[in-house]
């Protein structure tokens, strides 16, 4: 049952990827960017909350459409306001070496993800299915030495879930986020979208009951908790809707507007 509608919502956190920009059509809603316009000019302020770091966002070009108050990257390891990084949380290098000697041996790609770049060491059909269905690049491929000693806050390995089963339990500080049948973030246990959202609502002096966040997919699962009010897309999976206080419509029949509607964030 859906809990009744918070009426201070002061902040609004929204994963991008099928729940701000859609893949089918390749751009941000129409109805949302409204809707954004206008909650920013009623002084409610819009993060952009994803797995990307600040430059894969930019290269989807949402940032040229939509002008939010900060961005939230890589799964809550970077929080960003004003340009300026306010919270960080890397991955220690020596569980970031790990996992490189584990794709060397079973062969996947394996892109590690830093503050405005990334990399990937080895492309297949893996990697290229993965990149074509969510419209992104694969980075320039590069070798990995057995010692990465860049700051790495990210892992994406691609591959099925039996490589995953084999190189996951060796891996006692992290866990998984499988984003498509070929592709997992793999990132701290302790770090997810709530942990940087934490640190923004700490930075305004907010709540999480001044919170309200969108997602669709397994790694927005820990902000949907945390936050006092969440919404699941109607093409979420089964999962984020399970944790939802609403359920909104698709992302490409205006669920992200209709959304802020239901909340009465919007006329």
């Amino acid at each position: 049952m859906e809990k009744q509608p918070k009426k201070d919502i002061k902040i609004i956190f929204t994963d991008i990827d099928m729940t701000l920009f859609s893949h089918r059509t390749h751009k941000v809603p129409e109805s949302a960017i409204k809707a954004i316009k206008e909650m920013q000019a009623n002084g409610i302020k819009v993060f952009l909350c994803s797995g990307r770091n600040y430059y894969l966002i930019r290269k989807t070009g949402i940032l040229d459409i939509i002008h939010p108050d900060g961005l939230i990257t890589m799964n809550g390891s970077n929080a960003i306001i004003d340009g300026k990084i306010i919270y960080r949380y890397p991955i220690p290098e020596n569980v970031v070496d790990v996992m490189i000697k584990f794709s060397k041996r079973l062969k996947f790609g394996l892109t590690l993800i830093e503050e405005n770049e990334g990399h990937i060491n080895y492309v297949d059909d893996r990697v290229i299915s993965a990149h074509e269905k969510y419209g992104t690049r694969f980075p320039q491929p590069r070798h990995y030495p057995d010692h990465y000693d860049r700051v790495v806050y990210q892992m994406i390995a691609f591959c099925d879930e039996l490589d995953e089963s084999l190189f996951l339990p060796h891996l006692k500080e992290c866990k998984s986020a499988r984003w498509d049948e070929y592709a997992v973030d793999i990132m701290l246990k302790d770090s997810d979208k709530a942990k940087g959202i934490l640190a923004v609502l700490e930075h305004y002096g907010y709540t999480p009951d001044n919170a309200m966040s969108l997602g669709d997919n397994p790694n927005d699962i820990e902000m949907l908790q945390f936050t006092g009010t969440s919404v699941a897309m109607g093409n979420a999976v089964r999962q984020v809707k399970a944790v939802a206080d609403y359920v909104t419509a698709d992302i490409d029949a205006d669920g992200w507007a209709k959304a802020m509607k239901h909340y009465k964030l919007i006329k």
